[in-house]
């Protein structure tokens, strides 16, 4: 590894943020891009005498090996408290948990409008429907053979005749109003907006009661999954983005935003001679 200054690591199995997120968008090597480099941006790139250049990724501090550009964007680094940096870290790592959240919203606002979708077209053939289900229903009355091979069919039909117009009429504005909240939920975590995260919040402890009375119903894997899964997210928004002014609230998340330590991070090494293992 070429010479740096050791940077603290966070590891998950192997698996490092900073390096998922450069292999889906490609490194950030601004040292790449100008035409020289001075001894004070040791931290950053340095040109080598064979006219190589070593050039260190801002975000997951990877040195990439390349060569002074032929057309390059400026001709030296800026000052290092003028350089942007990209997300990493703790900011990254959050920023990532948050779009999986995103993505489990628009999954779930997905399932609500396929299912409204069903629910209008039942609506619509729910005459006809009514008159399948009580003919099907007097013939099996009629039948002299076993019953109880047919207690399903015979329940599930008589759900078909008990449905009404105002049943399903509240059941597809409930899935309309779910579609719409998860979508926009969906929507704000992935633009990382603050106001969704409270939204996302309200609405899965809303919802959390109707499912522990589904598993109280019937105890199923995906439904103990499914819970599970809403309590980890409310538990982590609540703490871990400060909502409703938990752990601290708008204060610690201000006093986190503070200006990163650039020199700390990127400031040419003290000892000289760094040096190159291949």
């Amino acid at each position: 590894m070429f010479g740096r200054k050791k940077q603290h690591r966070t590891h998950l199995f192997g698996w490092h943020p900073e390096t998922f997120v450069c292999s889906r968008r490609g490194h950030v090597t601004p040292a790449a891009l100008v035409e020289r480099l001075r001894p004070v941006d040791a931290g950053l790139g340095v040109d080598l005498p064979d006219g190589r250049r070593m050039a260190r990724c801002t975000r997951c501090d990877v040195w990439i090996e390349t060569t002074p550009p032929a057309k390059p964007i400026r001709e030296t680094l800026p000052e290092l408290k003028t350089m942007k940096v990209p997300r990493r870290g703790r900011s990254l790592r959050e920023a990532i948990i948050i779009r999986l959240i995103a993505i489990d919203r628009a999954l779930h606002s997905v399932l609500f409008g396929l299912l409204a979708v069903v629910l209008i077209l039942l609506e619509l053939n729910l005459g006809s429907l009514h008159e399948q289900a009580d003919r099907i229903l007097r013939d099996l009355a009629g039948d002299t053979g076993q019953q109880a091979g047919r207690g399903f069919l015979v329940n599930e039909l008589a759900k078909v005749l008990n449905l009404n117009k105002d049943t399903l009429f509240l059941l597809i504005a409930t899935a309309i109003a779910y579609c719409i909240v998860e979508g926009v939920e969906a929507w704000g975590l992935w633009r990382e907006k603050r106001w969704a995260e409270y939204l996302t919040a309200v609405a899965t402890a809303g919802f959390l009661p109707f499912e522990i009375k589904e598993l109280i119903d019937k105890i199923t894997v995906i439904r103990i999954g499914a819970l599970v899964l809403n309590i980890a997210v409310l538990l982590w928004l609540l703490w871990r983005k400060r909502l409703f002014g938990l752990n601290g609230g708008m204060k610690a998340i201000e006093a986190e935003q503070e200006a990163v330590d650039r020199e700390a991070l990127f400031g040419a090494p003290k000892e000289t001679g760094a040096v190159v293992t291949r």
